[in-house]
């Protein structure tokens, strides 16, 4: 039994197997947690397999984690569909539709062209089975990167995602949550990586919308950032790095998929968190990082040789072993900070 969270340590669901529900999110229904991500179990270097479908757990205290298998399988016998092995399937996002009755499950694909595109699922229950709604979606006819989707108290639903490269938009959702209505914003624009934000995590708190990104590195970890509004669509204010004390500039070398609301606690919010990065002999300094990055996309450095070196650039082939990072945040005014915890409990949260 476990009675803590220990941040970057190795986290066994209740069969003694690592977790793997990476990039994953938090959905509660009947007074029980799941925690829902992309299965990494396969990924290990030289196996061509980028993911294993969506795996789901339970939990009753958000420390032991039961294993509910696979909610989304992969397609292993079709090399063009969007959850073939082999194909990169990315952070997945349910949310429910109070209307329809509809379990809605959002799934980012990068495609072999580099575009990204969305998949997007249905199932009458959280658990699944889940039935192919759409793919090779391009919403808005944009290249759709990582997004987040947050559901209004009146039910209406909107998507945040990355404009690949570009900017970050708010469109939207269909009052079914398949499709977009064609009405957006766009917010933090920036010409290129690694300043374009990314992997945006959304929250409320106090009639404030919040939105935490990070920077445009691949797998590779960068500073965070956190900003709010008072509307879905903004403008968004931005308010800073949340790690507090991270000389590394790496979030703790971590990245946030989203943050979750203890319904139980007053203001306990928990940013959820992935370590791709496991071996510290692959980390590479952010500022040697953000420069490579930088002369390889700024059109005014293109001329300039760019070297990428360490293994972290290969941990995507490595992911098996990557282990989570689950901080709570401190509120002073409208800042949201994270302080590194080697260990800490939910009981000690009102």
């Amino acid at each position: 039994m476990q009675t803590s969270i220990r941040p970057g340590q190795i986290w066994l669901d209740t069969e003694g197997k690592r977790i793997q529900a990476h990039a994953g999110s938090i959905f509660y229904e009947n007074d029980t947690f799941y925690w829902y991500g992309e299965n990494k179990e396969k990924t290990t270097p030289g196996s061509g397999i980028w993911h294993w479908g969506v795996r789901c757990y339970s939990s009753k205290d958000l420390y032991n984690w039961q294993d509910e298998g696979l909610i989304i399988p992969p397609v292993e016998n079709d090399p063009a569909s969007s959850l073939h092995p082999a194909n990169y399937m990315d952070r997945p996002h349910i949310i429910f539709n109070k209307n329809t009755g509809k379990y809605i499950c959002f799934l980012k694909i990068m495609e072999k062209d580099s575009t990204q595109t969305l998949t997007i699922m249905s199932a009458d229950q959280l658990l699944g089975p889940y039935m192919m709604i759409k793919t090779k979606f391009r919403p808005l006819n944009m290249s759709a990167g990582d997004f987040d989707l947050a559901v209004a108290r009146d039910g209406k639903a909107y998507y945040y995602f990355e404009r690949v490269h570009s900017e970050l938009i708010c469109a939207d959702l269909t009052a079914d949550y398949t499709g977009v209505t064609g009405f957006y914003s766009t917010h933090f624009p920036n010409f290129y990586p690694p300043y374009v934000r990314e992997a945006p995590a959304y929250f409320t708190r106090r009639n404030l919308h919040y939105l935490v990104t990070s920077g445009t590195t691949s797998y590779n970890p960068n500073p965070s950032e956190v900003a709010c509004s008072r509307s879905f669509h903004g403008p968004f204010e931005i308010l800073g790095n949340p790690h507090v004390n991270d000389p590394s500039n790496t979030s703790f070398c971590s990245q946030i998929s989203s943050v979750f609301k203890h319904p139980k606690k007053k203001d306990l919010y928990i940013a959820l968190a992935d370590r791709w990065i496991t071996d510290e002999e692959g980390m590479i300094s952010y500022d040697v990082l953000a420069d490579a990055y930088d002369r390889y996309f700024n059109p005014d450095r293109q001329d300039e040789p760019v070297t990428f070196t360490g293994s972290s650039y290969n941990v995507n082939e490595n992911t098996h072993k990557a282990d989570y990072v689950w901080l709570p945040f401190r509120f002073d005014g409208k800042m949201a900070y994270l302080d590194w915890k080697d260990e800490w409990r939910i009981e000690d949260y009102d």
